[in-house]
């Protein structure tokens, strides 16, 4: 009876067994016939994972900034044991990302397919295949101040590099690929001197800094004349044929509404309306299909006082001393700028609009008027690397905070490369003053066009 009852008790166990295998074959089966079944969950639903960071802004719009302390900010030191700092604006959100796969971007891929792509976040990495053009060949378009090729300036290392945004490939830039996307498109540059050399930039790279005949002069549509007397117009309008693509430049260094007090006295005051935009953007934004604006290195006191501009606001003379101190002026006017700009995409829905951010100084040992220089020849001396999250431009990046409006961030990228200004190498000869603020071309200015052309 005892060994019937061991056989017995031995049997429910393989019963048992063999009920479990069944079950468990029964399973896999399931499983091979269906696998998405375990997978109904997103990844979402199993982890929370915000998709955006606050953005902190000025409370104040009209709050004052030190440009000059945060472009310091912007380099990217290293400690002792090669760790790299994070260095910039903690909290805040890279503005100037767009997803890698988006329709609007498919000229420009995440290298892992999942991150976003941060044109401002990067490194210079050498290239034999810079600069995009000769810069003896592009004096059509090239003023023969800027055009470093020209000058006594025994060195050009720093045409051989070219920006690599973090997670992203671009494409190399084509011209003709180029012209093809803007065809039938008027790409507008609004801006002080560096948006001058940037539109300049962008002719030369259109070009292949080829003698263009074909480009035609169409400054005439826009205003765009010399005036008698004046050294120089307003501004400049390119047109390729072929693609029926145009380019200009509009000299409005402000971004405010400048209008003489008195047409018919050349020395009048001029009042700056800080609160309405330039009269030529508000004429012609119709007809742009792109457009960059900048603003930063004419505000202050003796460039307002040199070209007679009077505060204005509210189309009455400023009184209010808050926003008479210059950095509370400038930023009142970028961020009306801006808000105006935005209310207008609204009924200009193909237009695209982009800000760019200061670029920055490298006066060294002085500034511009008190024997400052930029002699350094040697390329990435304060590192190769941005890593940054935040803009170096806090009050660009705030304006354009919640609108439409794109942020162009070069200020940390260009603030790496001091050794690419004008310096004191000019066609006249070698002087003793030095620029320190506008970049040789090539150079630079086609990094920001580079950025510019891979959002389009």
């Amino acid at each position: 009876m005892k060994g019937g009852n061991s056989y017995s008790f031995r049997g429910k166990h393989v019963s048992l067994a063999l009920v479990v295998l069944v079950l468990f074959t029964t399973l896999l089966w399931t499983w091979e016939r269906n696998p998405i079944a375990m997978t109904l969950r997103s990844a979402q639903e199993w982890y929370h994972m915000p998709s955006e960071f606050p953005v902190e802004v000025p409370n104040d719009s009209v709050g004052t900034t030190k440009p000059e302390k945060g472009l310091e900010k912007s380099l990217t030191p290293t400690t002792e044991n090669g760790t790299k700092l994070q260095i910039g604006i903690e909290g805040e959100a890279a503005v100037d990302s767009v997803p890698a796969e988006s329709p609007e971007n498919q000229d420009v891929k995440s290298s892992s397919g999942s991150e976003v792509c941060n044109y401002a976040k990067g490194k210079w990495v050498a290239d034999s295949r810079r600069p995009l053009y000769s810069g003896f060949g592009c004096k059509q378009w090239l003023s023969p101040m800027w055009a470093c090729r020209m000058t006594q300036r025994p060195d050009f290392s720093f045409e051989g590099y070219r920006w690599q945004p973090e997670n992203c490939k671009m494409q190399e830039f084509d011209r003709f690929k180029f012209l093809r996307k803007m065809q039938d498109k008027t790409i507008a540059f609004i801006g002080d001197s560096l948006g001058r050399q940037q539109f300049q930039s962008l002719m030369c790279m259109a070009t292949g800094g080829e003698e263009s005949p074909e480009v035609q002069n169409v400054g005439w549509e826009y205003g765009l004349v010399k005036p008698r007397g004046a050294i120089r117009p307003d501004g400049w309008a390119y047109r390729f044929p072929k693609t029926n693509t145009t380019i200009l430049y509009y000299w409005s260094a402000s971004l405010c509404d400048l209008v003489p007090l008195n047409i018919t006295d050349k020395q009048t005051n001029v009042s700056m309306h800080l609160d309405r935009p330039p009269a030529f953007m508000s004429r012609f934004l119709q007809r742009f299909d792109v457009l960059v604006l900048n603003t930063g290195h004419h505000w202050n006191r003796g460039k307002l006082n040199a070209n007679r501009w009077v505060m204005h606001v509210n189309g009455k003379p400023n009184e209010d001393k808050k926003i008479a101190e210059i950095p509370n002026a400038k930023n009142l006017t970028i961020y009306n700028v801006a808000k105006w700009l935005d209310l207008q995409l609204v009924s200009h829905p193909r237009l695209k609009a982009f800000f760019r951010t200061i670029s920055p100084r490298h006066f060294f040992n002085g500034d511009w008027n008190t024997g400052g220089s930029c002699d350094n020849t040697i390329p990435l001396t304060n590192g190769s690397e941005v890593i940054q999250e935040g803009s170096s431009d806090p009050v660009i990046e705030g304006a354009l905070k919640g609108t439409k409006i794109k942020i162009l961030d070069i200020t940390a990228i260009s603030q790496l490369r001091d050794e690419a200004h004008m310096s004191r190498y000019t066609i006249r000869g070698t002087l003793n003053s030095s620029d320190c603020l506008h970049w040789c071309l090539p150079g630079i200015p086609d990094m920001w066009n580079e950025l510019l052309v891979a959002q389009l």
